[in-house]
């Protein structure tokens, strides 16, 4: 009586290099699944607790995103992203929550930076020390014209600050314990000196004494009911209110753990599956002899099931430490990096361990059901003449699908070539989806074009060449499950990292070109004022403008998108003299707050076009609909969107301009008003924002292409150990150990090559419309990184056979 857990344990015992090359594939792709899924957990778990409103338990704030809305009903949509800035509140709301049932008072919360002799400092609104607990050393409140300090000044001394409107002498009224750099005001001169009159920033809500903290918010969120906008946050919630970069933290992990995730794990699952149905195939010889002695097609399919749940469970095992290992590295970098707040800690819970394990378990019983499908069904006296010899005849379901996987990744490129911008990006990112999916189920064809395509060279290059062409003639399924782990590494490392090099590239050509300005003024505090006007009586210089650097929001590639923005105080004709932006049409106007210039590719995305009026959300996420005055073309290197300072008056936080542009003039000259920067030292600043961006990309190149690479070396160790008969035959007929070797080698130069050829194909029909779109520009994939990508393919592909094929040899 045949046992399926007997045949299961004896295979694992004498084919240990089937099992081994399984384990390892189960064992990589749990490591991605677990790691990915730690960082999205964390994205969707992180939180910051709170320290200004530690002791306010409910905590009014506007929404920080902005929506957009689509359909209807039970299609209707609602699309949340982040805003570049901090959304307020109007200042009447403090008395409508200040009414709710079991509220003590309401409290308004107002800050906005100042600056005082050049220093960056922070000023608060009095009234907020009723939460934040500081008390008086010495003195008494503030009123009108007067000011509260924490050092650095005594009771009734005269300080002036430069507040975002205009520069203010108050009277230090009192004292407070703290290092200095921080002023309070009275509430009425703080709303109006804050630069966004009317507005504040939250609503802190104490409770009567034996009111709790959900009795409170309950009351609060119903006193509230008519202000949309209006959320009311508890807990750690409130950390959220005060860390504005807890909102971009959450969107990062997300994104890394969730887009490109999702990816990775499909790669990862794909790749597994793949050599799952190796091993199995492999077999395929015993498994007819089983159906010739009399095993039942279900024996045959509890076999494999059960080889599966004796490997999968300890593969995915042994990868979730691993994963563990690389989400810490990962989150580790993110924070260094300042993505991710110091206060932000990892969550490493059960649920993405068991997700891997899952994810493992069900793709190894899947693909083993559906490789033994075949000969499990086959006819007990056909079956060891089936699997003599490879199956030449196509898939009926899978050839179908791959053509039409391959019809739909040229449509796509086709597509994205005719658009431009994040659309063009966005439709470009389904063609290399649809080509590797073509290449994965078309595998067997596209081996077999390859190997009459490629090993036409080799049948003149003497006899190993000659037989390595036959054989993967021959033995077409075998080379295309050694094919499709390099083409995965090649097509997505490329297209991951010659992106950054085509973005990069294009940014500084435009920076170069665009740059006309000789000094460009910066300075950590942010520039006085009254920068511009100083400038412009500084000797020699003809033209200064400043300029405001921040982000609006977009409705475009069907969604919100961010667009980097430049707002300038100046006149059109002096930021003509300073930036060349290379206006197409129309012409730069500044003159009015309606105004507004586009680069020419997201203009394009919007429909725009001179004379337009475009939807706009501004920095806080107030709609705005200013005319297009003109389009230009290095928006990527200077900025997408360019208007007149007076259009974010009021819309963000810090109201000082972070630039000063100037034509003429000397450093020396420049030095009072900040740090002068000569062109290529601000063209160098400039790049240093994309590094986080370019780490990002490298990594994710590196985990996917790293784990594709070793699924490649995995792949072609076990189809070579698997060859151990057929190389001790060749031994047999008179074959030397030397020539046998040539073969294996010439064998994996030809599975290399295709794999680089095939990778290189899909990478560039991947990102010619992406770059296209982006920069306007052909893709730039520097020489020496290519060959880089191109020698470890091959050197990765000579390793993985010269090793286990010496050895087998010498056995």
């Amino acid at each position: 009586m045949l046992r399926p857990n007997g045949l299961a344990r004896a295979a694992l015992r004498f084919k240990p290099a089937a099992f081994a090359g399984t384990f390892v594939a189960l064992m990589m792709a749990a490591l991605i699944v677990s790691a990915c899924g730690i960082l999205l957990e964390t994205g969707l778990r992180a939180s910051v607790p709170p320290e200004r409103y530690a002791d306010a338990p409910v905590v009014v704030a506007a929404d920080q995103k902005a929506h957009r809305i689509t359909g209807s009903g039970e299609t209707r949509s609602d699309e949340a992203v982040p805003l570049p800035d901090r959304a307020r509140l109007a200042d009447s709301l403090v008395a409508k929550a200040g009414t709710a049932p079991g509220a003590r008072t309401a409290v308004a919360d107002l800050t906005f930076p100042v600056q005082r002799d050049g220093r960056a400092a922070d000023a608060h609104n009095w009234a907020s020390t009723a939460f934040t607990g500081e008390e008086l050393t010495s003195g008494r409140a503030p009123r009108t014209g007067e000011t509260v300090t924490s050092g650095g000044a005594r009771t009734g001394d005269r300080v002036t600050l430069t507040t975002p409107e205009g520069e203010r002498t108050y009277r230090v009224s009192g004292t407070t314990r703290g290092d200095g750099g921080t002023y309070w005001l009275a509430d009425t001169e703080a709303l109006r000196t804050s630069g966004h009159p009317g507005r504040i920033d939250a609503i802190a809500v104490l409770p009567e004494a034996g009111v709790s903290t959900a009795t409170l918010r309950a009351q609060v969120t119903h006193a509230l009911s008519g202000a949309r906008t209006a959320h009311v946050h508890t807990g750690d919630d409130r950390g959220a209110v005060e860390d504005a970069s807890l909102a971009e933290a959450k969107e990062t992990l997300i994104g890394v753990g969730g887009s490109f995730g999702g990816i990775a794990t499909l790669v990862a699952v794909f790749t597994a599956a793949g050599t799952v149905a190796l091993s199995v195939g492999q077999r395929a010889r015993e498994y007819a002899l089983l159906r010739a002695i009399g095993a039942t097609p279900r024996q045959i399919r509890r076999a494999v099931a059960t080889e599966t749940l004796l490997v999968a469970p300890a593969a995915a095992a042994v990868g979730c430490l691993p994963g563990i290992a690389l989400a810490h590295w990962w989150f580790g970098q993110l924070r260094d990096k300042g993505a991710v707040p110091e206060a932000v800690g990892l969550a490493v819970s059960w649920i993405p361990l068991v997700a891997a394990l899952g994810a493992a378990l069900l793709t190894a019983l899947l693909a083993g059901y559906l490789a033994a499908r075949r000969p499990a069904r086959s006819k007990p006296g056909e079956a060891l003449a089936e699997a003599s010899v490879e199956r030449l005849r196509v898939g009926w379901i899978r050839t179908p699908l791959g053509i039409a996987a391959a019809v739909g990744g040229v449509v796509l490129a086709v597509v994205a070539g005719q658009l431009s911008g994040d659309d063009a990006a966005n439709t470009a990112l389904g063609v290399v989806m649809c080509f590797m999916l073509a290449v994965a189920l078309l595998g067997p064809l596209v081996a077999r074009a390859c190997a009459a395509l490629f090993g036409l060279p080799l049948r003149g290059a003497g006899a190993p060449a000659s037989l390595a062409a036959a054989n993967s003639r021959s033995n077409a399924r075998r080379l295309a499950s050694a094919i499709t782990p390099i083409v995965l590494a090649i097509a997505f490392s490329s297209v991951l990292v010659f992106l950054h090099t085509s973005e990069d590239r294009a940014t500084a050509e435009q920076q170069k070109a665009g740059i006309t300005a000789d000094h460009i003024v910066t300075s950590p505090a942010g520039l006085a004022p009254d920068a511009v006007t100083e400038a412009g009586h500084v000797p020699g210089v003809t033209a200064a403008v400043g300029v405001y650097r921040s982000s609006v929001l977009v409705p475009a590639a069907g969604s919100l998108m961010p667009a980097s923005t430049q707002a300038v105080t100046g006149t059109a004709s002096d930021l003509a003299r300073v930036q060349d932006l290379k206006v197409t049409h129309g012409a730069l106007d500044l003159s009015a707050p309606d105004r507004v210039a586009l680069d020419a590719s997201l203009a394009d995305s919007l429909d725009a076009g001179v004379g337009d009026r475009v939807t706009l959300r501004l920095p806080d996420g107030t709609k705005a609909s200013p005319r297009v005055s003109a389009t230009y073309e290095r928006g990527l290197g200077l900025a997408q969107v360019t208007l007149p300072r007076a259009a974010l008056a009021g819309h963000v936080t810090n109201p000082y301009a972070t630039e000063l542009w100037t034509k003429g003039g000397t450093p020396r000259a420049l030095s009072a008003l900040g740090t002068p920067l000569a062109r290529a030292d601000y063209t160098s600043a400039q790049s240093l924002d994309r590094e986080l961006n370019a780490w990002a990309n490298t990594t994710m190149a590196a985990v996917l292409g790293g784990f594709a690479a070793i699924a490649a070396a995995n792949t072609l160790v076990m189809t070579v150990l698997d060859r151990r008969r057929e190389l001790g035959t060749l031994r047999l007929i008179g074959s030397t150990r030397r020539q046998v070797l040539r073969m294996i080698h010439w064998e994996a130069l030809l599975v290399a090559g295709a794999g680089i050829v095939l990778g290189t194909a899909i990478a560039l029909a991947t990102l010619i419309p992406m770059t296209q779109g982006l920069t306007g520009r052909s893709p730039y994939i520097p020489p020496l990184l290519y060959g880089t990508f191109a020698a470890s393919a091959l050197l990765l592909g000579l390793a993985s056979t010269t090793f286990p094929a010496r050895w087998a040899v010498r056995r």
